[in-house]
């Protein structure tokens, strides 16, 4: 039997001796011989079918385009005929020209438009089919090299701009786009495939992941991790530099194919992911020691990502940049991969067991112990993890006073987003927890203190800073109004956290709302219990409704400062464009504690006017005997008590009205000290508002005669009542406006009061005459009874 000659290897091509160099390079892979026949024998066939599929295609389209091309010169072959037979058939050949050239044309933009989709199709095909070869033929070799993946990238790009081109031109070729999109995908696909598995080779020779240290952590202490990233040099250097952007490319691509419009990268870097997996695997053996101890697991983690963060930056910072990977920051990838990488062990492991304990009512106390422990150290980590990103040291995270607007990536808390019976269980056991340790303070007597004001304020230039009020002294608040808010502002903090603006929303109304729900009903009922009576005056009650007035009116301060800033401004936007998406809600402008706000607003004012009302009644019932006995007044000889109320007020004064101005005095002086100053200055003006409608109906407005004696003592009584209000105003009589208008009109001496009945009687310029006698809150009619029952 003659045996057979091989082939001289000089005469083999350099690929093909690669090839069999790498299959049968040692004895062992002789015997895979056959094996490897059969192999190359399926692969020839089945490049054979798709050879012969591709001609059969190909003759299809070639075919239909020949008949569209005959049917078009058969059409253009009659219309030259009919043409040179015009003189014949001239009086047929508008009916001719009318009925031939349109067909025509549609004709033949039906040829184009064949012609030009078989074009498409066979280019479209052509690259389809270098890609697959490419992507073939390294399946064949076993590896992957980054020209080939560059090569098989661009080929992907030249396709999509051939499918960009047919989608805004061709829309209706959908089927050709939908069969192009499908293979494309799937060939990147097997491509991304082969080229991690390489990655995750070459990421194992360089020592990736590194061992981690974990007992002095344990200990409280600290160990640096050495990053091997930084310990490559040379040819590992160059080769995970190769791969790196071979891997950043590929994705580029692909994420550039589902997401044409955006300008930037936003992805996930696959290559950071390829990292921080491994991590991962070695990681949640410790993890796992430590669900009890979660402050280590969140160290470890802290630990990693700080160590590698410098050396993640200077080593593959430069090869995303290289991958044109715009916007795309290998540091903040680095962070975002392994809080992602913290979030998914927390979520399966802790939270979830959590939340399936808190459902047993004997453990929800030690739960929600142990749930806010943790949102502490994730709302802590958070925010060293953002100061990383952020700054050239995670240590100035203790610099960050605040922290908003965390991106999914960088917060922990985004599971609790994706899990919103998570995100109610939380709620509640906030909501309680504040709940809890108000009712503590609320035990303490001390906490419901208002610090009075010492001495009267002296009138000076700077008179409006005193209405300016924007501390909790300013507002004379009780320190349980400063110590609600904080627990309020912690939940709030806390929420706004959480990534996702809605169910950071959800989270504030379910738990910062509703505690102040919660305190203003204590307001409530504490005022409930405060008993103001005109019958007992009580100088400590009057400084407890003006704690309560205080603290409603210190709550809304600070409610309304919030709402004012530009995060609760977006929430309040977002809450309302999500329950009205179609509704135009330009014209909303109620703010994200509008209703909390208009309650405190409207409690504020209703127990003001309860105060006005209490002390209005405290005066009409002490003066009551002075009221009663107004006849006095048109008595020649005056019966006035030349009793003073005070060495500052050393007028002669009626003995009946001496105990109610003393009375408003003293009430005054004490709410004057209790209250603060923007709400006492609609207190007094409300008082003297009242007060001058109550005296004006009661003296002036009845047939009361007054004589010269008379005028002179009701002027004496009612200067007394205006030396009440002399410590809170300059001139308190312009606060009397009826009252000092009839004593003007009592006071003019005869001769005036009759020109005046004159003018008002003749109906001519009764206006212009009043004014110019100051007299402007008095109606016609009563100053004619003041004038006719004044008595000379």
């Amino acid at each position: 039997m003659e045996a057979l000659a091989l082939p001289n290897p000089s005469e083999l091509s350099p690929h093909l001796l690669g090839f069999l160099d790498h299959r049968l390079g040692t004895l062992e892979d002789l015997l895979t011989a056959p094996n490897l026949a059969v192999e190359l024998s399926k692969s020839c066939s089945d490049l054979d079918a798709d050879l012969a599929a591709l001609h059969r295609n190909l003759k299809t389209l070639i075919v239909s385009w020949t008949r569209r091309s005959i049917a078009a010169k058969t059409a253009v072959l009659r219309l030259n005929y009919r043409l040179q037979n015009l003189g014949v058939l001239a009086s047929l050949s508008d009916v001719v020209l009318g009925q031939d050239l349109p067909r025509l044309s549609r004709e033949l933009l039906r040829v184009e438009a064949v012609r030009g989709y078989a074009e498409t199709a066979l280019r479209l095909e052509a690259l389809i089919g270098d890609l697959e070869d490419v992507i073939f033929s390294e399946n064949v070799a076993g590896t992957v090299k980054q020209e080939r993946v560059i090569g098989a990238v661009k080929i992907v790009a030249d396709i999509d701009l051939v499918l960009a081109n047919v989608a805004e031109f061709h829309p209706r070729w959908r089927r050709l786009l939908n069969s192009v999109d499908d293979r494309v995908e799937k060939a990147l696909s097997v491509l991304r495939t082969r080229v991690v598995a390489n990655h995750r080779t070459l990421l194992s020779s360089l020592g990736w992941p590194p061992k981690l240290s974990v007992s002095k952590i344990e200990n409280g202490g600290v160990s640096a991790i050495p990053n091997p990233l930084m310990l490559m040099r040379g040819e590992k250097r160059e080769s995970y530099s190769q791969s790196f952007v071979a891997l950043c490319a590929l994705q580029h691509v692909r994420e550039k194919r589902r997401h044409s419009d955006d300008l930037g990268f936003k992805a996930k870097l696959w290559a950071i992911d390829e990292l921080v997996s491994p991590i991962a695997s070695r990681s949640e053996y410790h993890f796992s020691k430590w669900v009890d101890q979660p402050e280590f697991i969140f160290a470890l983690v802290r630990k990693i990502t700080s160590d590698f963060a410098v050396g993640v930056e200077e080593v593959l910072q430069p090869l995303i940049d290289e991958a044109r990977l715009v916007g795309c920051s290998a540091k903040e990838a680095w962070v975002s991969a392994m809080v992602q990488m913290l979030s998914g062990f927390l979520g399966h492991r802790v939270f979830s067991v959590l939340a399936q304990r808190y459902k047993e009512k004997e453990k929800k106390l030690e739960v929600g112990s142990s749930w806010l422990h943790l949102i502490d150290l994730i709302v802590a980590f958070n925010k060293q993890m953002q100061s990383l990103v952020n700054s050239e040291s995670y240590l100035l995270a203790s610099e960050l006073d605040r922290f908003e607007g965390f991106s999914g990536g960088l917060s922990v808390l985004s599971i609790v987003c994706d899990r919103l019976d998570w995100l109610n269980i939380w709620a509640k056991i906030e909501l309680r927890d504040a709940w809890k340790k108000l009712k503590a303070e609320l035990k303490d007597d001390r906490a419901w203190l208002v610090e009075s004001k010492k001495g009267v304020d002296v009138l000076t230039n700077k008179e409006t800073e005193r209405f300016l009020l924007s501390t909790r002294e300013d507002h004379r608040a009780p320190v349980i109004a400063e110590s609600a808010l904080k627990m309020a502002w912690e939940m709030i903090d806390r929420g706004q956290t959480l990534p996702a603006i809605l169910p950071r929303i959800q989270f504030i109304r379910s738990t910062a709302a509703r505690f102040l729900w919660y305190f203003l009903n204590v307001l409530l009922l504490r005022w409930k219990g405060t008993d103001l009576s005109p019958e007992n005056p009580d100088d400590e009650t009057l400084m407890r409704a003006c704690g309560l007035i205080n603290a409603a009116g210190y709550c809304e301060f600070k409610l309304q400062q919030w709402s004012d800033d530009v995060n609760f401004l977006e929430m309040k936007m977002a809450e309302t464009e999500s329950k009205n998406p179609v509704k135009d809600n330009t014209n909303d402008h109620s703010c994200f504690f509008d209703e909390e706000i208009k309650s405190l607003d409207e409690l504020e004012t209703n127990w003001l006017m309860e105060i006005v009302a209490n002390l209005l009644r405290q005066f009409e019932l002490l003066s009551w005997e002075y009221m009663e006995n107004l006849k006095h007044f048109d008595q020649e000889q005056n019966r006035f008590c030349p009793t003073t109320t005070s060495a500052a007020m050393d007028l002669a004064i009626s003995h009946d009205l001496i105990e109610a101005l003393d009375a408003l005095r003293s009430q005054l002086l004490v709410i004057e000290r209790s209250l603060n100053t923007r709400d006492f200055l609609d207190l007094w003006r409300s008082i003297a508002e009242g007060l001058d409608h109550f005296i004006f109906s009661s003296i002036f407005g009845i047939d009361i005669r007054f004589s010269e004696e008379g005028v002179n003592q009701i002027g004496a009584d009612m200067r007394a009542l205006f030396s009440v209000f002399q410590p809170f105003c300059a001139r308190p009589e312009a606060f009397f406006p009826c009252i000092r208008d009839s004593l003007r009109l009592l006071e003019m001496d005869k001769g005036g009061v009759k020109y005046l009945q004159a003018v008002l009687s003749s109906d001519e310029n009764r206006i212009k005459c009043l004014r110019s006698c100051g007299i402007s809150h008095v109606s016609f009619d009563q100053v004619e009874k003041i004038l006719r029952n004044r008595k000379f």
